[in-house]
């Protein structure tokens, strides 16, 4: 497939990315430098760039001597990975409630309703809720206002994304999962900012369990 003028390594990474959490590069699976290289008409060097940016972001871990795998998350790492996606977003909830205009709440809120008609039996689409549930933890970034905050959450989540379909995927869970954002907005929208905290903190709690 063609690439676009954008630094080679960064369209590669790009497209390695998507892969891995397509699971067409599956959770430990051996990533073939050669052959990728060959598949894309590119030389190994923007290839092995591109896998340094993704051992950085952690969806890639190089072994010496055995080439680059895509990470297994272990049980304590996505243990982390929640603890502390819930310290940060509990954080920006608060500050939302003291900052976001009625306006930006909305927007929230918009965002929420999407989500609902997303998981809406038969007519829903889970990939669809994926991208919007990710749209709005991030919209709540933006609206508290660190740019720091947001790219941690940003890296973590893309490890989170790696154990994604056993955790959403599990039977309830999505409608669990809607509940929660409820009683989040119920909190942004009344601006009880240690109502809202304790609602997010509730939302990783209960999706940690999910995904263990």
């Amino acid at each position: 497939m063609p690439l676009t003028p954008r630094a080679l390594y960064e369209e590669v990474a790009e497209l390695l990315r998507q892969r891995i959490f397509n699971r067409e590069l599956a959770p430990g699976s051996w990533i073939d430098e050669l052959k990728i290289a060959e598949e894309l008409g590119i030389s190994r060097t923007p290839l092995r760039e591109a896998l340094k940016v993704l051992a950085a972001e952690g969806l890639v871990t190089m072994k010496v001597r055995r080439g680059a795998y895509v990470t297994e998350v272990s049980e304590q790492d996505l243990r982390e990975v929640y603890e502390l996606l819930s310290l940060l977003e509990s954080d920006a909830a608060a500050v939302v409630c003291e900052r976001a205009s009625d306006a930006e709440l909305r927007e929230l809120q918009a965002l929420h309703q999407e989500l609902e008609q997303a998981a809406a039996p038969g007519t829903g689409s889970r990939e669809r809720f994926f991208a919007l549930n990710e749209a709005f933890h991030l919209r709540l970034l933006d609206l508290a206002g660190n740019r720091w905050r947001k790219q941690m959450v940003t890296d973590l989540r893309k490890v989170m994304k790696l154990n994604r379909h056993s955790s959403l995927f599990k039977s309830g869970r999505i409608e669990e999962s809607l509940r929660e954002h409820r009683a989040i907005l119920a909190a942004l929208s009344a601006r009880r900012a240690q109502e809202a905290r304790e609602a997010v903190k509730t939302h990783f709690a209960n999706g940690l369990e999910a995904a263990a």
